[in-house]
């Protein structure tokens, strides 16, 4: 079995496929990329048992077998090399041969049939979506998935497909964000939950792809396919809650205000909020919005006014200045809207601007009780 390859174009598929790898795994074998050679195709795999990824690449060779080459230390050499052809030769010994330019270079090998097979799905229903949705849709949700262990299925973000559109949930009780889109659309109803490694792997490449993701799924996992990739992932298991029951219907306050400008004051006020609170409280009179914080151990305290285009009560109202902030980096329209009824109901932060035709971001920030 030999075959050859650009060095440089090898790494960078490597790279993307060695963010599957854990650092420690039960199975050794799982340390490995397995190498699938078919004359002048390869394909290339890293799996966690959960989630296996690979890419197909077009090389030189007309032999056929598969080892399991590892991974740490293939990535390594690889970035030490300039731009130029490898030849990679399996040898009887259970070693591979690497030749270079200016030398050779021998690692063990185990043999390909230990590795862990891919789950192939029997009759999966599929859907297409540009690579482009798919990312902003991650990037968006992403950030307000759980950490929680105790409740795996708000751990991952919530995807919900149907012939009027497509809708992307995640949330963690503190704050959720609900992404639809109305210009994709799917042919039948269906909804899972991915979990958030392998959606960090998918956001980090299909950036730079203009291409179209397909997407096919059953009750426990899903397939991407896009470019020269296939991931392949088990998905959540259990019911999603029902996310639409706590977002407030009768909003009556509507405060309109610059996000940079907001930001900034919430970042700045923020810094002398109480460590362990993170509490800041929003005061909104007329078309002024004071922002504050306090936190009485130390006798810090700090306190802006902006002003701002509201309607609607005189309102008081705390957040939790960590979630108002990830929200507002999340968003880049120019302006936001912070829909609101009362001071222990959730506040609705949406975009005024900045939106595809048929995108709607809707973000819920739960209050915190304020100590007058």
């Amino acid at each position: 079995m030999k075959f050859i390859v650009s060095s440089s174009y090898l790494l960078k598929q490597l790279q993307v496929l060695g963010s599957v790898i854990n650092s420690s795994n039960t199975l050794p074998i799982l340390d490995n990329f397995l190498f699938e050679l078919d004359n002048n195709r390869l394909i290339v795999s890293a799996s966690d048992l959960e989630t296996t990824m690979s890419a197909t690449l077009e090389i030189d060779s007309t032999s056929q077998g598969s080892v399991a080459v590892p991974a740490k230390l293939l990535l390594e050499i690889l970035k030490t090399f300039p731009e130029q052809p490898l030849t990679f030769t399996v040898e009887e010994n259970s070693t591979i041969e690497i030749s270079s330019n200016s030398g050779k270079y021998a690692l063990a090998y185990s043999p390909g049939d230990e590795f862990p097979k891919s789950v192939i799905l029997d009759d999966p229903s599929s859907t297409v979506v540009p690579a482009e949705v798919l990312a902003t849709a991650i990037s968006k949700t992403i950030f307000a998935a759980g950490n929680d262990d105790l409740r795996p299925v708000m751990s991952g973000v919530f995807f919900q497909f149907s012939p009027e559109g497509l809708i992307f949930v995640a949330t963690d009780a503190h704050k959720l964000v609900k992404y639809s889109r109305t210009d994709v659309k799917a042919s039948e109803v269906a909804d899972f939950i991915m979990p958030k490694k392998p959606l960090n792997i998918l956001k980090g490449i299909l950036g730079v792809s203009d291409s179209e993701v397909k997407i096919e799924y059953n009750d426990s996992n899903a397939v991407f396919s896009f470019d020269s990739y296939m991931l392949v992932c088990r998905l959540i298991d259990g019911k999603y809650p029902n996310y639409e029951a706590v977002i407030p219907k009768e909003n009556p306050n509507l405060l309109h205000i610059d996000r940079t400008q907001f930001l900034n004051s919430v970042r700045r006020v923020a810094i002398f909020s109480n460590k362990t609170t993170h509490q800041i409280r929003l005061k909104i009179a007329g078309t002024e919005l004071n922002i504050s914080a306090e936190d009485i151990d130390y006798s810090n305290k700090a306190e802006e006014r902006l002003t701002c285009d509201y309607q609607g009560d005189d309102l008081q109202i705390g957040f939790n200045s960590r979630f108002l902030t990830e929200m507002l980096n999340n968003l880049h329209s120019d302006e936001i809207q912070l829909e609101m009824s009362l001071p222990n109901r959730a506040g609705i932060l949406t975009p005024v601007d900045g939106l595809d035709e048929g995108e709607v971001i809707t973000m819920l920030v739960m209050p915190v009780m304020l100590n007058n």
